[in-house]
């Protein structure tokens, strides 16, 4: 795994420098505005949808320099997702990434603003991109559908209404994975390949899926039995909230077989793609055994 991680820090690497770049020029009146943005921005994390988009645009021949608006916009929507996924009336999150999250550090009403400046500067960033040609407009169409009211929103909407659930189905909860967080990883897959015409489109959009839906897998098993020490954020708030999860459906112990037949589906989706795709395979592992 050590070409693996040395690959993925540089991806992830020219995407921290990218996206501080974009945020310098980030100037707002009032300064909250502009600061409270910019500090969930910021806090790092693995980015996984960008490091995941540069790998596929290495594969079917896409440049960073023209996927970059489109990874600042994708994580933008995310960001803005996470803002408001902590507030009291949502998760009721303290902590995110091991740090006050937005409305503990600029108040409420601030963290909703912070998350509405988001998600409408992202939607800028896309447009801007679709001078450049008609390919150009379907890749931020994919990811404004993706992010929208039929992608996680809808997944977000039925998260809160299917808590406590007294008969929760199969069908409820593989609606909300693949919404609430195989959407937004499908749009960072598909992107490269919409860029290039389509190519393989129908394989990395199932692969988008797979790989969601194993994050997401992942994301319950560990809020099941990881620690807020390597989570950085609050743990056993599924059960705490009765939220609905594959642990509560199945028990963590299926969920674990659940996600390593998952890794092996990704990986034979990953097996018929053109191109470089070990990275691939190696990101899907990483996905697995992550422990944050």
């Amino acid at each position: 795994m050590a070409d693996f991680n040395v690959r993925y820090e540089e991806y992830r690497s020219y995407f921290e420098n990218e996206l501080n770049s974009f945020c310098n020029d980030i100037k707002t009146n009032p300064e909250i505005l502009g600061e409270s943005m910019k500090y969930s921005l910021l806090l790092g994390g693995k980015r996984v949808r960008p490091v995941l988009m540069y790998a596929v645009g290495d594969a079917v021949g896409v440049d960073r320099e023209t996927l970059t608006p489109y990874a600042i916009a994708l994580e933008m929507i995310h960001t803005y997702s996470l803002i408001h996924d902590d507030l009291p009336e949502m998760d009721n999150d303290d902590f995110r990434r091991g740090k006050p999250s937005n409305h503990k550090k600029f108040g409420q009403a601030n963290a909703v603003l912070a998350g509405d400046g988001l998600l409408n500067t992202a939607f800028s960033v896309l447009f801007g991109e679709c001078y450049k040609g008609r390919d150009y407009v379907s890749a931020a169409k994919l990811i404004c559908d993706c992010a929208g009211i039929y992608g996680m929103i809808a997944g977000q909407s039925a998260d809160i209404l299917h808590e406590h659930d007294a008969n929760p189905t199969v069908e409820t909860l593989d609606y909300i994975y693949d919404n609430k967080t195989a959407k937004l990883i499908t749009a960072a897959i598909c992107v490269p390949s919409v860029l290039v015409g389509g190519k393989q489109y129908s394989r990395f959009k199932k692969l988008g899926e797979k790989i969601g839906y194993l994050f997401q897998l992942t994301d319950d098993i560990l809020d099941a039995e990881g620690s807020f020490i390597s989570l950085g954020k609050s743990v056993g708030k599924d059960e705490k909230e009765d939220k609905l999860t594959a642990v509560k459906l199945y028990g963590l112990q299926e969920c674990k077989l659940f996600a390593d037949m998952c890794e092996s589906e990704c990986n034979m989706l990953i097996d018929g793609i053109d191109g470089e795709v070990q990275f691939l395979h190696e990101f899907v592992t990483f996905v697995k055994n992550r422990h944050n």
